[in-house]
């Protein structure tokens, strides 16, 4: 199938902002919780009035401080709720936030907030004005600065005492959907981000379709979400947005180390995470039930969750199927859902590829992830699976009035109201990404089923060319791989080379507990030279290897002593490859592999 078109069942309006669900909220529901904020040992509720005069409060403050309609603020801050404080307070007076993450250099900070002029900033901590306060020289359109965490909301909220309710409102009335809401810098795998621009029309479009095709996540009476990814990626604030549309409870959790706890408090109906959260999940789960002298337990519950979620893909498990998943329920998968929170229903998946294995287990057990695909440029999601159309395998079928089609050179090219309107001062990369006929350029390779589900199989610029001419796509390689437990990364190599390499990376977190299951020394500084490890990581990549073509697979792999992350500079924030990097840091590596 070469083109898939969904009809459209909303229409944005002609007048007003992201704003207005705040006022639609508070008017109809004053009393219900908007967010739950965790203040010392316990959580507390936000209703919407509560927000709504905080955010009035901010806005108030950032009008005092000379900020203009138009004017771009930056954001600069872990996940919490100040900051879906401040973004709203931004939007009220018809700003646009430029979030920045809260992991950034000072040089990457100094091009976000010098290209996007930004007028003003709001960080967390006083180590991030450090950070601002050393490229000063080089972003002089930045006036002032606020610290949350020394008291920057209430020094805001003080400085807007004088602004009467009339002016702010007359600010927020004024904003149009056509307006400017973010503006969102790509995490640059190659080259320096470019600048997102976002309407609140993107918004309100991709809102409008989805959270009334995933009405079961968002539109129950109980909907909650616990958001830790970072709000300054496009995923985590559609979610973000989407609760206070839709009305359903959100709760920030900014300490990865605290989550697990976090979880079991807030017990959220639904979450959202990256793949890599996924597979840390079941690894930790697989990693203890064997310390604990109960893998062969828990590699049979694995087994059967899996041939139970992929019966419920063509006749329905039978009785003995049936029987035994029941058994496993009470052994391990309620034991999985509590680390959930235990309230968990749906899961949603993003901004990489799940794997098949990884989505059956994770349905078997009973909370189904929901896997999706969308860009910053698109606003988040352009294709979604939902909880009565899913298809394991592919990220869905497009959202209500989107299109998509392939193009001649097998590139996934799709069109809808969430497709941004182009990069920010930057025409010769908006007329790349979009041609005149409105189509976004997605860069992705991909595969369109009779029903318009949507299969993503490889990125264009990654597509590999051997020596010997073939086309090798290295996420389906590299995906699998990821997947084991003593994996942390993998980057498969070949291009113009005589046959497929690989680059892999371990989990240190994994393999103290697999050294200790296996009598070896965990504290050891030649693990990963280890012929047992070898032996794992050689059983992955034959795995991963029968999936595909003899000219396609893995001959030879290198495990390198040290992992790829974001702060060695390998990773983005949104914790993809920068390809880029690591071939020019392990450029003798891969080298290595042919001679």
């Amino acid at each position: 199938m070469r083109a898939f078109a969904n009809p459209a069942t909303y229409q944005v309006p002609a007048i007003g902002s992201l704003t207005d669900d705040v006022l639609n909220q508070a008017d109809t529901r004053p009393n219900a919780a908007a967010f739950s904020r965790k203040i010392g040992d316990s959580w507390e509720d936000v209703t919407y009035p509560q927000f709504r005069d905080e955010v009035v409060g901010v806005a108030k403050g950032l009008i005092a401080a000379g900020v203009q309609a138009g004017d771009r603020v930056a954001l600069l801050s872990r996940t919490r709720y100040e900051w879906t404080l401040v973004d709203y307070a931004i939007w009220w007076i018809g700003a646009a936030t430029v979030p920045i993450y809260e992991t950034s250099s000072p040089e990457q900070i100094a091009w976000i907030l010098s290209d996007s002029e930004a007028v003003a900033g709001v960080v967390e901590t006083e180590e991030h004005r450090d950070r601002v306060d050393q490229i000063h020289d080089r972003t002089p359109g930045l006036k002032q600065t606020w610290v949350i965490d020394a008291g920057g909301i209430q020094a805001l909220t003080d400085l807007g005492a004088d602004v009467t309710d009339g002016e702010v409102e007359s600010r927020r009335s004024a904003v149009r959907p056509t307006d400017m809401a973010t503006l969102i810098y790509t995490s640059g795998t190659t080259g320096r981000p470019k600048g997102c621009v976002l309407t609140h029309a993107n918004f309100m479009f991709e809102l409008g379709v989805a959270t009334r095709e995933m009405d079961q996540l968002f539109l129950d009476d109980d909907s909650s979400t616990l958001l830790f990814l970072p709000l300054a990626h496009i995923f985590a604030r559609i979610i973000q947005v989407g609760c206070v549309h839709a009305g359903a409870r959100l709760g920030h959790s900014s300490n990865i180390k605290e989550l697990t706890s976090n979880l079991a408090e807030f017990r959220p109906t639904f979450i959202l995470a990256v793949p890599r959260v996924f597979e840390k999940v079941f690894n930790t789960a697989s990693q203890r039930a064997h310390a604990e002298g109960k893998g062969r337990i828990f590699d049979a519950a694995a087994e059967s969750a899996i041939r139970y979620s992929q019966a419920l893909d063509g006749s329905g498990p039978n009785l003995l199927r049936r029987a035994k998943h029941a058994v496993f329920d009470r052994l391990v998968y309620s034991r999985l859902r509590a680390a959930l929170g235990g309230n968990t229903t749906y899961a949603i998946s993003g901004g990489a590829p799940l794997g098949d294995r990884l989505a059956h287990f994770f349905r078997g057990i009973g909370v189904p992830v929901l896997e999706g695909y969308g860009l910053t440029e698109t606003t988040a999601a352009l294709t979604v699976n939902l909880p009565d159309a899913q298809r394991i395998g592919t990220v869905g079928r497009p959202l209500p009035g989107t299109e998509v089609k392939i193009g001649d050179s097998g590139e996934l090219l799709f069109r809808g109201g969430q497709v941004f309107p182009g990069y920010w001062g930057n025409d010769t990369a908006t007329r790349a990404a979009l041609d005149s006929e409105g189509w976004f350029h997605t860069g992705d390779i991909g595969e369109i089923d009779d029903e318009g589900f949507v299969r993503i199989t490889g990125r264009m610029k990654e597509i590999l060319v051997t020596a010997g001419g073939k086309n090798v796509a290295p996420a389906a390689l590299e995906d699998p791989i990821r997947a084991h437990p003593l994996v942390s990364q993998c980057m498969v190599v070949g291009d113009g080379k005589p046959f497929i390499g690989a680059l892999i990376t371990l989990d240190e977190e994994a393999l103290v507990g697999w050294a200790e299951q296996h009598n070896l020394d965990p504290s050891s500084d030649d693990l990963d030279r280890n012929p047992d490890v070898r032996a794992a990581i050689q059983k992955a990549v034959d795995d991963a290897n029968a999936t595909v073509s003899q000219a396609e697979s893995i001959r030879k792999f290198r495990i390198l002593p040290v992992d790829w992350t974001e702060e060695s500079g390998h990773l983005t924030p949104s914790l993809k490859l920068r390809r880029s990097v690591v071939m020019r840091d392990f450029a003798d590596e891969v080298e290595a592999l042919y001679s």
